[in-house]
């Protein structure tokens, strides 16, 4: 047997040929990306300059450039699949009139004007029209992701450029079909007219599956409770729907943010978004840097005058036509300016769009190659300025505007719970797990009035809870992404209720990493379980047991300061739902004491325990051997085998003289004054 067939790298042959790139756009990105970050920018300009640095135009690190742009394509999809997770239909019919009105009228502007300035030049009309749909489109990837960065995806800036962008990626469907037409390679109306529509119908396809199909798929994935078999299935969606939709001439970026839209108006939601996160993230910025890949330093700098003339232009273009359709929106001048300045840039499906173009005889202002790569730099340049021109923007809206940047308010309120969603939850109390304990602390807090989330993969588990009326989030609450949307920056106490102890050290290690002052709480289910949870961050453990759970709530609620009766009676209503069972009233035996002389049991009657724990030790956070219940008032202490003695000492303050036992099988009592058993 020949060996040497099965070693190709002993023959000098590399079947991973493209590895050393990679690995290379992948240091340096990151590389760059932090130097960024350090200086106080976004790491996309990071990611910029890492590709105009391995370009072939610069070190030529990267020469593979259609794997590079395979790679970014699929950043796009998922960049803008996880844009549209985080979007409803009902969201995006709220801001329809930002969609047709402000971006149709935003397109229509820059094209209209690019025509007039260019017919002055004695351009073809063709040409003109050309140039300003590339001038027209921005970029969606870049936009989105900085106000995703910035926070600002939800105020009115953030949500009138989300229509704009929109609109844009629905305009490109017409610009394609067009730009044949402009460049004499025939087609008609008739012919753009079907396109369109079966672009329309496909898009209704789309829209009925979310409201119909996906839900109970989603549903039937999840309930499988395998991370892998649901990741592969958000994973297929995603793709699957990108490419129904392109084979209707919709550009992919639409198509994968309809398929966010698809999933988004399931339950499941955040926990799809959390884990497509990891890989939106490592694809998207694969797509900055083969954007960087694209500038000829050569060239910039030979036509250096004429690159920045372009870019000064394209900004005054954009933003006097963008920041006139947000005034005629009704918005004030601080909101156009900043979304003029935001959506200042050439978007990314203009290099495609220039492509087909060329092909046809068809160059930005009619240049022929100069004028090919004078856009192509003044692209590269305006992306690589968008996040200081969203500073700048920021700026001007605070100046003109006297105040920060508000939401776009809801027409309808909807669910009241929406209202107490995670997103206002402050001084809170975050629950990671939904097993007995977190079922117990969350019914507990919820009947208290403590703030609180509860965090589950279980889809079960989260139906239940929602049956309850309690605050749930469905996804995987080891991740950043998901911790940050329960609002561990502004959470009192994190509690991990996990009952695996791998998943519980996860959790513990992500959130002290991103709140090293959080106080954690955690159950453990052996002593070196526990002395883990603790090196790990944990605050306490407890172990895993049923007066666990109950010295668990009662430290957890008596932080927010409650009384120890009101602490006790939420416990034991939580751990009697937990149970299936309500607390009920106890008793003597009719006949206890008589044997014996005792007077004191005669005539007591039942009695409903005030606590299903020791009420002073609940308000210490402490724990108790046996529990034993007074005969006249109900409360509830622990006995003299545990280190308070609370039912002893219950009696020297009160005088009441007769206690029940409250073990499971037991019925006995004790009389304090004869010291007799009952």
């Amino acid at each position: 047997m020949d060996l040497a067939q099965f070693l190709p790298l002993a023959a000098g042959e590399s079947p991973l040929g493209f590895l050393p790139e990679v690995a290379a756009l992948l240091a340096i990105g990151a590389l760059f990306g932090y130097l960024a970050q350090r200086l106080g920018l976004v790491p996309i300009v990071g990611f910029l300059l890492a590709g105009v640095l391995l370009g072939p135009n610069a070190l030529g690190i990267v020469r593979d450039q259609a794997l590079i742009e395979a790679t970014a394509e699929i950043g796009i999809i998922l960049l803008l699949f996880t844009i549209g997770l985080e979007f409803s239909l009902d969201q995006l019919a709220r801001i329809r009139r930002l969609i047709f009105v402000g971006g149709g009228l935003q397109v229509l502007l820059v094209v209209g004007i690019s025509v007039a300035l260019l017919a002055l030049f004695r351009l073809p009309w063709q040409i003109a029209v050309f140039t300003g749909f590339l001038l027209a489109l921005s970029s969606t990837a870049v936009v989105m992701k900085l106000l995703e960065s910035r926070g600002e995806t939800d105020t009115q800036a953030g949500q009138i450029s989300l229509g704009m962008l929109i609109f844009q990626d629905l305009a490109v469907v017409a610009m394609v079909l067009l730009v044949p037409m402009l460049g004499g390679d025939g087609g008609s109306a008739w012919g753009v007219l079907q396109a369109l529509g079966t672009a329309g119908l496909l898009i209704a396809a789309v829209l009925v599956v979310a409201r119909r199909v996906m839900p109970p798929l989603i549903e039937a994935v999840a309930r499988t409770c395998s991370q892998e078999i649901f990741l592969l299935t958000v994973v297929a969606i995603c793709f699957g729907t990108a490419y129904l939709t392109s084979l209707a001439g919709v550009s992919l970026s639409l198509g994968a943010f309809l398929a966010g839209l698809v999933v988004s108006d399931t339950r499941f939601r955040d926990y799809a978004l959390g884990e497509i996160l990891p890989l939106q993230v490592l694809f998207s910025a694969t797509f900055f840097v083969s954007v960087g890949l694209l500038l000829n330093l050569s060239s910039l700098m030979l036509n250096l005058p004429l690159v920045l003339g372009v870019v000064a232009g394209t900004v005054l273009l954009k933003l006097l036509t963008t920041a006139l359709s947000v005034r005629a929106l009704g918005y004030g001048a601080g909101t156009a300016g900043f979304v003029g300045l935001l959506l200042a840039q050439i978007g990314e499906f203009s290099l495609v769009l220039e492509r087909s173009g060329r092909e046809l005889g068809l160059t930005p202002f009619g240049m022929g190659e100069a004028g090919t790569q004078t856009f192509i730099a003044a692209t590269v340049v305006l992306i690589i300025l968008t996040p200081f021109l969203a500073q700048l923007g920021g700026l001007l809206q605070r100046k003109l505007d006297g105040k920060a940047d508000p939401a776009i308010p809801e027409d309808d309120p909807g669910d009241p719970a929406h209202a107490e969603a995670f997103g206002a939850l402050q001084d809170h109390v975050i629950i990671a797990g939904y097993g007995p304990a977190g079922a117990a602390l969350a019914s507990a807090l919820h009947d208290a009035a403590v703030p609180y989330g509860v965090l589950t993969l279980s889809p079960g588990g989260a139906n239940e809870a929602e049956a309850k009326g309690l605050r749930v989030l469905r996804s995987d609450y080891a991740r950043q992404h998901v911790l940050e949307q329960a609002g561990i920056r502004r959470a009192r106490l994190l509690v991990v209720a996990d009952d695996t102890p791998a998943m519980t050290h996860r959790v513990i290690n992500v959130a002290r990493g991103m709140r090293p002052d959080l106080r954690i709480m955690a159950r453990a289910r052996t002593g070196e379980d526990a002395r883990e949870l603790e090196a790990a961050g944990a605050e306490r453990v407890v172990a895993e047991d049923e007066v666990s759970i109950t010295a668990l709530l009662g430290r957890v609620m008596g932080d927010y300061e409650l009384e120890a009766v009101e602490v006790g009676a939420y416990v034991a209503e939580a751990r009697a739902m937990s149970n299936g069972a309500a607390r009920r009233p106890v008793a003597l035996s009719p006949t206890a004491g008589q044997a014996r002389g005792c007077t004191h049991a005669v005539g007591l009657g039942e009695v409903v325990p005030k606590t299903d724990g020791c009420e002073e030790c609940l308000r210490m956070g402490d724990t108790w051997v046996h529990l034993r219940v007074c005969m006249i008032c109900g409360h509830v202490g622990c006995c003299d085998s545990s280190k308070n003695k609370h039912a002893t000492r219950h009696f020297h303050e009160t005088e009441h003289p007769v206690v029940r036992s409250l073990e499971p099988g037991e019925s006995w009592g004790w009389c304090y004054v004869d010291k007799t058993l009952l």
